[in-house]
């Protein structure tokens, strides 16, 4: 008489409440983990809920420790936490973000009934999503495939553990009485008879169809026409980032130095004709006219003369100078927290957003200011760029033609000098040095005190101001110290106003490398680069000037092309790693439908080979298989058959025995 099936070993109910218990604190840890990635303020609290949940898990039997006026005053003390939070910071969503987290940090000081767990899983689950429009980020993709996992595992012991008892609802239980499943808490030993009892086939059967299901909605995603998450999204809207970078309207020695630590991306920009790419790009964001006590600021004359009204529009026509040919159209992925100000590489033709945004252009100084600083990634598109180191200006041009006449103001020509009158005396001496007492064209002039500035200062990140009275630039300026290119750019403007001509410095980035996989332009924050421009009446516009460039050429002298691309290729692993945010950004982010269908495309491709190589495969397989099955049957060929056929009922029988 055959035996019955053995029966597979189940988890007790204590078992169910400990795994139970056990995934709540994971996915507690998973959804606050989403702080490390978003910019607001909840250190501390990420600190103190990753303490508590990793406490409790490992000795469930604390929370029966806590004495009951924390669970009396928790409620009042939350609402009034969150209430102060909102008064003094006035940000709706960084409070909400604290608020979620300290019903986080309570759910796990307290032991969980249903309702409890499930709170667990949907406080977590705002948090992901929160992280995941703000930061637009590729690893959001990652975190919440993660996250869903583990929410249906905890929904599963949730279910098993409910059907377990009963569907009954336990009793009710002292506040400080640890539970009996919490008092022989052994995770190893949970972990082992976890292993046991697991049918590793219905895993399997589980983790496919999850696996589909998250290979379907991908492919729908790409399909579907969506909205914009930046823009249809009302999250980002209640919160203010700072700036990483430190780029601001004023801008002291030292901030650019900071950023130039910073290594990650600030931003990545496609370009349609690689032969249009210039060796060195500056691409510019900045332009600082006003200098008082060591410190450049934008003055209020330039945004008022230079900068136009405030405009709400999805595009914004520029003043390039038409030219034959088909335009070069660059796509700017700007990161989060860099700046408002867009970074550009001179005039264009035209500039487009994806989205209507509010923001204040100046034609002649090529800066396109943003009335806020972007929140999430952000993108726009420039059609017709005047690449060149020379920025025509026909408005300044005609005022410094008239800078003798009395009604010209002279704060308007950006050649002025608030100095004491022995630092004005420095400046004339060093002038004099340089020039040899002769008036020289601002492009000689320029070439000749950048190789007096390079011959006198080394380059450092960490510059030290020499003491003493006066001004702080001038100070540096006759010293020997190192410095920065923020005190390079700013003394050689002080030279170049003290030489008579006007002069300024532009911020924003230098250089940058070429994704070899990618193929686009990676620039990083450490690529943060300060220069001068000084104006050419000859050339009736404004010269760019880099003290720390070798030379500065012309328009014409710039190697372009090829040869820039070889000079800055990148292909290491890191080049590798960008190159999946860029076609996150290219395929998902930027939502173009062009791009949209050639990516279902690409896919369609893929599947469609895929099927012909295997129906290929199947092909050969069986005429194989035939030619064999019709070949002649010896005495050892009948051998060899019928001992697999054996082996198989045998391994057969044994796993429906034994293996259950």
């Amino acid at each position: 008489m055959s035996s019955l099936p053995t029966r597979r070993p189940q988890l007790t109910l204590d078992e169910l409440h400990q795994l139970k218990w056990l995934l709540g604190g994971l996915l507690t840890l998973l959804g606050v983990s989403t702080i490390l990635y978003m910019d607001i303020e909840a250190w501390v609290l990420l600190t103190l809920t990753t303490a508590t949940a990793v406490a409790t898990v490992w000795r469930p039997t604390l929370p029966a420790r806590v004495p009951p006026i924390v669970h009396t005053l928790a409620f009042p003390a939350i609402v009034a936490f969150f209430a102060g939070d909102l008064w003094l910071n006035t940000e709706i969503l960084p409070a909400m973000v604290r608020l979620d987290i300290l019903l986080l940090i309570y759910r796990n000081l307290s032991y969980r009934q249903r309702r409890d767990d499930l709170q667990i899983i949907v406080l977590g689950l705002f948090l992901v999503i929160v992280a995941g429009v703000l930061t637009v980020s590729l690893t959001f993709a990652a975190h919440i495939l993660v996250y869903t996992a583990g929410a249906l595992a905890l929904l599963l012991v949730v279910t098993l553990g409910d059907a377990a008892n009963g569907g009954r609802i336990p009793p009710h239980r002292p506040i400080r009485e640890a539970p009996a499943w919490a008092g022989h808490v052994h995770w190893p030993q949970l972990l082992r008879r976890l292993r046991e009892v697991t049918d590793w086939r219905v895993v399997g059967f589980g983790a496919g169809l999850f696996g589909g299901v998250v290979a379907v909605s991908a492919l729908l995603f790409l399909a579907i026409p969506r909205f914009q998450l930046e823009s249809g999204m009302f999250l980002d809207r209640f919160i203010t980032k700072k700036a990483r970078t430190g780029f601001s309207e004023t801008i002291r020695f030292g901030d650019v130095s900071e950023i130039q630590q910073d290594n990650s991306i600030a931003l990545s920009v496609d370009v349609s004709d690689q032969s249009q790419i210039p060796a060195s790009p500056y691409w510019r964001m900045l332009v600082l006219d006003d200098y008082r006590d060591g410190t450049f600021r934008l003055s209020t004359v330039l945004r008022g003369q230079e900068f136009a009204s405030e405009r709400t529009a999805s595009f914004q026509a520029g003043h390039a100078r038409p030219r034959l040919g088909a335009k070069v159209v660059w796509t700017f992925y700007l990161e989060s927290g860099v700046s408002r100000f867009l970074p550009l590489l001179g005039p264009f033709d035209l500039v487009r957003f994806r989205e209507a945004q509010n923001y204040r252009y100046a034609p002649y100084l090529a800066v396109v200011a943003l009335r806020e600083e972007p929140v999430t990634m952000t993108a726009y598109r420039v059609e017709g760029f005047e690449l060149g180191s020379l920025l025509v200006d026909p408005a300044f041009a005609e005022r410094w033609r008239r800078r003798a006449l009395p009604e010209q103001r002279r704060v308007a020509l950006q050649s002025r000098l608030v100095l004491a009158e022995s630092d004005l005396g420095v400046l004339r001496r060093t002038v004099a040095e340089i020039t040899g007492g002769a008036a020289l064209p601002a492009a000689d002039f320029a070439r000749r005190a950048g190789e007096w500035l390079r011959r006198q200062h080394g380059y450092s990140l960490a510059p030290g101001l020499p003491g003493g009275e006066g001004d702080p630039l001038v100070r540096w300026l006759i010293s020997r110290e190192a410095g920065h290119c923020e005190l390079f750019a700013g003394s050689l403007v002080l030279l170049a106003r003290s030489a008579g001509f006007a002069a300024r410095v532009v911020t924003g980035f230098r250089g940058g490398s070429w994704n070899g996989f990618s193929n686009n332009f990676t620039i990083r924050n450490a690529e943060a680069h300060a220069w001068t421009e000084i104006f050419d009446e000859a050339a009736g516009g404004w010269l760019r000037a880099d003290p720390l460039a070798p030379a500065a050429g012309t328009a014409g002298d710039e190697v372009r092309g090829e040869a820039a691309v070889a000079s800055r290729l990148d292909r290491s692993w890191t080049a590798r790693l960008d190159s999946l945010r860029v076609f996150w950004y290219r395929r998902i982010v930027s939502f173009d439908q062009r791009s949209q269908a050639e990516t279902l495309k690409a896919v369609k491709e893929a599947t469609q080979n895929t099927g012909r190589r295997l129906r290929k495969f199947l092909g050969a397989s069986m005429e194989g298989f035939t030619a064999w099955l019709l070949s002649p049957w010896d005495l050892e060929r009948t051998a060899r058959m019928l001992g697999a056929v054996a082996a198989v009922c045998a391994l057969g029988w044994f796993w429906r025995e034994h293996g259950r």
